[in-house]
C-alpha cells in the first residue's frame, strides 16, 4: 500500500462530513426538514442517515460497536425512518449524534490498518477490509453531499463545500439569471 493512503482518504472523508453539517447552517427548522424531492429527500434526514452509515460500517463491520442505540435500522423499524427527522427529534441531537458516530468511526480508522478484515453481513460479499469500507463510506458521504448541494442551492442559493469555499464562479444574481436563461435556451433549442 502506498504510504499516506489512509490519511488521504480519511482527510477527504472529514471534509465531506464538514460539508454535510455546513449545509444545515443558517437555515430554519422547516427548511432543514422539509422534503425537497418527490422521494422526500431532505437535509437533516441525510445527516441522520449518515450517522448510521458511520456507526455501522466502522462499528459493526469491525466488531467495534457504537455505544448508542440507532433503532432506525432495526428489523421492526418503520421503512425509511432514518431518512427524515420526526418532530420530536431536534437538529442538535441529530447533528451531535452524527458527530459522535464520526468520532467513533475516526477511532476505528486510526486504530486499524487498511488491510484489517471486517464483515458486512448485509452485503452479498461480506468480507471486507478497512480500506474497502473507508472508500465505500467516503463515496456514500460524497454522494449525499452532492444531494445536499442541490437541496441547499434550491433553498437559498448557497453552494460549495463551505461558506468560504464555493465551487461556483463569483458572480452576481443578475449574471446567474442570464447564465441559467442561456442554458435553458440551449436545452430548448436542442429539442
Amino acid at each position: 500500500m502506498i504510504p499516506g493512503v489512509k490519511e488521504t482518504l480519511h482527510d477527504y472523508l472529514r471534509k465531506a462530513r464538514e460539508a454535510m453539517v455546513w449545509k444545515l447552517d443558517g437555515l430554519g427548522e422547516y427548511d432543514v426538514r422539509r422534503p425537497l424531492t418527490p422521494s422526500g429527500t431532505n437535509l437533516l434526514g441525510l445527516v441522520k442517515h449518515l450517522s448510521i452509515v458511520e456507526a455501522w460500517y466502522f462499528g459493526k463491520t469491525f466488531d467495534r460497536p457504537f455505544a448508542e442505540e440507532l433503532p432506525w435500522w432495526d428489523d421492526d423499524a418503520e421503512p425509511n425512518v432514518e431518512m427524515w427527522a420526526t418532530a420530536d427529534e431536534t437538529r442538535a441531537s441529530i447533528v451531535d449524534r452524527y458527530q459522535r458516530a464520526c468520532a467513533h468511526a475516526d477511532a476505528t480508522i486510526e486504530a486499524l490498518d487498511l488491510d484489517a478484515p471486517g464483515v458486512v453481513p448485509w452485503w452479498r460479499k461480506s468480507s471486507v477490509t478497512l480500506h474497502g469500507i473507508l472508500v465505500h463510506v467516503l463515496a456514500e458521504t460524497n454522494r449525499h453531499a452532492g444531494h445536499a448541494d442541490i437541496l441547499r442551492e434550491q433553498l437559498d442559493g448557497a453552494a460549495g463545500m463551505t461558506p468560504t469555499n464555493s465551487n461556483l464562479p463569483e458572480q452576481d444574481l443578475e449574471w446567474w439569471a442570464a447564465y441559467r436563461a442561456r442554458v435553458e435556451e440551449a436545452a430548448r433549442a436542442a429539442v
